[in-house]
């Protein structure tokens, strides 16, 4: 057996480094962080070859002394805390003291920085830990570091690395993310040459998001905000139209830090959860405020793993702000056509008029010019009146030809068109109680979509989608009200039970009992099912209870609040909705579209697909060519 030794201190950096930078994009998200500790209103990052060659870091922080550049490349040297206690009261983003010690050991690093209070600056280099020169340089206020060859000391962790490509849009990711934590910050990111991310740096979070994600996104937004028991969140949501097969749209952040966290991701999609088709997954910008000693950031070098010390509180704090957006406006997506081209009249020959820029747009101009033609023509034509009334008729035709001509395309033309939205706040809303005396039910297509004609809109409903939501809501309105018939059943269903799943249906029994469950102990780890809900008879089957059992039998599930509990629960009576292809009678899709309009969300089936959707008369006659 080999002799224990301690190790010399550059294989020690090495074997941190390995912890905490992973690839260009950990040396990105170490400097840049530090970057913002240090008070940076602008900073720019530039990469070559994925930054394996070239990483380039500029801000305009507070700097770094001479004196004070030697230590900062030692390991645990730090300024942001300065004993184990600070550990509990963390704002900064770093704080562990191994970046710069970690990025020195596998890459050649060149440090250039100043202090305002210094006259000259200072120019530091060192590769693979070990000093090559420092020097005073002239130097503008704040610190730029170089980084150049990552991993050239270390080949096998650089041979792990993807492409160019690849490790640039690591990078690109990771600057959305932080711009987007910090929209007071100006970011600027470099890739091989070309601008890719320019942000203010206004401290307008919606701007960022326009400046990263486009006029798609930014038009289709909106507010959260929720404050209580000391956590506070803001920010912004998604609407469900611009929902993503995955989870790289959902950006939520701990007091400023980018993080990583399963129950956070439960709660934003708890919350969407009824506006949200499945596998689909929504966009948000989150910003969570709470108290720093009740979060663990020192979970993982990376920094990206926390821990909460109030975990249920802070799934009810983000839930709620999510649940709460979402509701704020009506969600009836409205249906747009494409707006044909209009080309441009050509003048005619006889009645070429020159128009001066600052007058084109009135069309009286155009109705004088004929005027005094009509002046000039009958003037020169006195001696038959005859003469002047048909030369005054025919520049009259023309012009009045040119008004119906001119005005719709000067009006399509100079009127800006808005930007394209998921939803239309009708003035005249549909789903409303008082609306249900002047609807107009027009009949049915393909077995399935109703169609009502309110005002100036076509309303077209889906039958499944709308009846689920009844349910949902009326069995959950009898869960809070204890309003519910029950039905016995013969024989009974028996559930077999693991001790796991007789743990979960144990703890969540009075849950079932509340809509009309009636169970009864039948042996070891079995129940037997006597009665269900009424509004579940037609339904009832094994394979729907335990399907219920198994979602609430993950880890974060224990902690839920008794609402969402019972929200689970009440999902199950979507299984008795009327489905597609099933006739219905007028009468019913009457009962069915009275019973929507009193619910507390009309708008998505429990799974998040539209229950109704909205053309404007405008949008059809557009379709027809009956406008322009």
């Amino acid at each position: 057996m080999s002799k224990i030794q301690v190790l010399d201190s550059i294989t020690i950096d090495k074997i941190a480094a390995g912890e905490v930078i992973e690839r260009p994009a950990s040396v990105v998200k170490e400097l840049v962080e530090n970057a913002i500790d240090a008070g940076a209103s602008s900073v720019t990052v530039e990469i070559k070859d994925g930054g394996v060659s070239l990483i380039r870091i500029a801000d305009n922080g507070c700097g770094i002394s001479k004196d004070e550049v030697r230590p900062a490349f030692l390991r645990h040297s730090t300024s942001k805390i300065r004993s184990v206690d600070d550990l509990l009261h963390i704002r900064s983003l770093g704080f562990r003291g191994e970046a710069l010690s970690s990025i020195a050991a596998v890459s050649q690093v060149e440090l250039l920085t100043k202090t305002k209070e210094d006259i000259f600056g200072t120019r530091y280099r060192i590769a693979g830990g070990k000093e090559e020169s420092l020097e005073d340089d002239s130097a503008p206020d704040g610190t730029t570091f170089l980084i150049r060859q990552l991993f050239y000391n270390v080949p096998a962790r650089r041979k792990f690395l993807k492409t160019a490509m690849t490790e640039a849009s690591h990078v690109g990711d990771l600057m959305i993310r932080i711009a987007l934590s910090h929209p007071e910050v100006s970011f600027r990111f470099i890739n091989n040459g070309q601008s890719k991310i320019h942000t203010s740096g206004n401290g307008n979070l919606r701007d960022v998001i326009y400046h990263i994600y486009g006029r798609e996104i930014a038009g289709n937004l909106l507010s959260a905000h929720y404050e209580k028991n000391g956590i506070r969140v803001t920010g912004f949501l998604g609407a469900p139209i611009i929902s993503r097969g995955n989870r790289n749209f959902e950006n939520y952040f701990i007091n400023s830090r980018y993080i990583k966290n399963n129950m956070v991701y439960k709660a934003i999609e708890d919350a969407y959860k009824d506006f949200t088709m499945q596998h689909k997954f929504p966009f948000v910008v989150l910003h969570i405020e709470m108290n720093g000693e009740l979060v663990d950031v020192n979970v993982h070098p990376s920094k990206l793993e926390i821990r909460f010390g109030n975990q249920q509180e802070v799934y009810n704090a983000i839930y709620e702000a999510v649940e709460s957006g979402l509701h704020e406006k009506e969600m009836i997506p409205q249906i747009t056509v494409d707006v044909p081209e209009v080309k441009e009249v050509p003048e005619k020959e006889s009645l070429k008029v020159e128009i001066p820029p600052k007058e084109e747009r009135d069309l009286n101009y155009f109705m004088e010019e004929m005027k005094k033609r009509v002046k000039s023509y009958h003037e020169q034509n006195s001696s038959a009146e005859v003469k002047g009334k048909s030369a005054l008729f025919k520049p009259e035709r023309q012009a009045e030809r040119i008004r119906e001509t001119v005005m719709p395309y000067r009006t399509e033309k100079e009127e800006e068109q808005p930007a394209p939205k998921q939803l239309d706040l009708f003035e005249e809303k549909f789903l409303d109680r008082k609306a249900e005396t002047e609807y107009k039910l027009i009949g049915q297509v393909f077995d399935t979509y109703w169609l009502v004609e309110y005002h100036d809109n076509l309303y077209i409903i889906d039958q499944h989608a709308a009846h689920e939501r009844v349910l949902y809501e009326k069995t959950l309105a009898g869960m809070k009200t204890r309003e519910f018939t029950s039905q016995m059943i013969s024989p009974p269903i028996v559930l077999n039970l693991t001790m796991q799943e007789q743990e979960v249906f144990v703890r969540y029994m009075e849950r079932f009992t509340k809509i009309g469950f009636e169970f009864e102990e039948f042996g070891q780890e079995s129940y037997a099912v006597r009665a269900v809900p009424d509004n579940l008879f037609s339904v009832a089957k094994k394979e729907i209870l335990m399907e219920m059992i198994d979602s609430l039998s993950d880890e974060i599930s224990r902690n839920l609040s008794p609402d969402i509990i019972d929200e689970k629960i009440a999902s199950m009576s979507c299984k008795a909705a009327v489905k597609g292809k099933m006739k219905l009678s007028a009468a019913e899709v009457q009962t069915l579209i009275g019973e929507l309009l009193t619910l507390k969300n009309p708008y998505h089936c429990p799974h998040g697909r539209p229950t109704i959707i909205a053309m404007s008369r405008r949008e059809l006659e557009k379709k027809f060519k009956r406008i322009v």
